[in-house]
């Protein structure tokens, strides 16, 4: 059977993140005594992390190796034979896949790996353990509570190339930016009713640049950072408190002990009628990146994880040849703008089907 024969899996969502890290302790301080994500279940070679509403198993796993990396994007399927149909669909575009029935993790049932068309690792799955969900043990929540995972942000050489992969997945796409001769620096792309549930960011890679867990409001981010503060760790706060153009969401970054980076995460839009309008931003509008105008570290655009191959080794890294967003964002540079005459130049709405 051809590749445009063959049914793409029915994506629900992104699901949970495979991490490698190089100090177990150190994470496990990090991500639940300092950020608060609930411990579903532990051992000496990984932590199985979960936020305030989840009932699956875990959001995030966090395995012991020698080297700090994504392990695997992990994405739930509606039903058992999506899973079927992903290794199918991989298979046919001749990507590496590996099934295995037992599941990758714990608390995961029948799932395939597949090694995508940009050289990322992805898993889909249906199957899993169900836990108690914390939505309504307000005696647990602390103020910043951790409720949702709500997207991956991947670094690739070729955003065009994976957005129209990703879209052949049955990925939509959100929001854009790009420039005047229609060069795509990034896209946002969703499949549940949100803005994403996976980013592309122009750059060298395959890379992880971040995973973004949601807070309920943007005083819970404030409550973060005040915590930080007061246990004197805030040189891990790279980037924020803010709000970005793109998405609307309220956000701060900050990095694991590994380097890893996490985006806290809050006040998106709906996305999910049939004709929701794409968002396409100008690469040189200073307001898409934050929308009080705040530069924007350089870090954020050269720094990411590596991403594992299905054997567990890096990835070779892929430098991006065509135009570079940090030259046009970076520095005093002249390239940027914060107001034009026509203020609504900055974005523009599109029909997004």
């Amino acid at each position: 059977m051809s590749v445009s024969e063959l049914t793409p899996p029915d994506i629900v969502r992104c699901a949970y993140l495979d991490l490698v890290v190089t100090d177990l302790a150190a994470s496990r301080e990090f991500y639940v005594d300092t950020l608060g994500l609930v411990v579903t279940e532990e051992d000496d070679e990984a932590i199985y992390l979960r936020s305030f509403e989840e009932f699956i198993h875990h959001n995030l796993v966090l395995r012991k190796g020698p080297v700090a990396a994504a392990a695997a994007f992990a994405y739930r399927v509606r039903t058992p034979e999506d899973v079927d149909r992903a290794e199918r669909w991989f298979a046919a575009r001749g990507c590496r896949t590996e099934r295995r029935k037992g599941g990758f993790t714990k608390g995961i049932g029948d799932s395939v790996r597949v090694t995508d068309p940009l050289g990322f690792p992805y898993e889909f799955f249906y199957e899993v353990e169900h836990v108690e969900r914390l939505a309504w043990r307000y005696d647990l929540y602390t103020p910043g509570a951790l409720v949702r995972l709500d997207h991956f942000n991947q670094v690739t050489p070729d955003v065009p190339k994976g957005r129209k992969y990703l879209e052949e997945l049955g990925f939509r796409v959100t929001e854009d930016i790009k420039d005047e001769e229609g060069t795509t620096y990034a896209a946002w792309l969703r499949r549940k009713a949100t803005v994403h549930d996976t980013a592309l960011t122009g750059g060298d890679g395959p890379r992880l640049h971040h995973i973004a867990f949601a807070t309920h409001e943007k005083h819970n981010i404030l409550a973060i950072c005040d915590k930080l503060g007061a246990l004197r760790k805030s040189d891990v706060i790279e980037r924020g408190p803010g709000r970005h153009g793109v998405s609307n969401a309220f956000y701060l970054y900050i990095r694991d002990p590994d380097g890893h980076r996490v985006e806290i995460y809050t006040q998106d839009y709906y996305t999910g009628d049939p004709d929701n309008p794409v968002v396409t931003w100008d690469v040189h509008d200073n307001q898409r990146r934050d929308w009080w105008g705040n530069p924007v570290v350089p870090s954020w655009y050269t720094e990411a994880s590596p991403v594992l191959d299905l054997d567990g080794n890096p990835q070779p890294v892929q430098e991006r040849t065509d135009a570079s967003e940090m030259a046009v964002t970076i520095g005093a540079d002249g390239f940027s703008y914060t107001r034009k005459d026509d203020v609504a130049e900055g974005f523009k709405l599109g029909n997004s089907l």
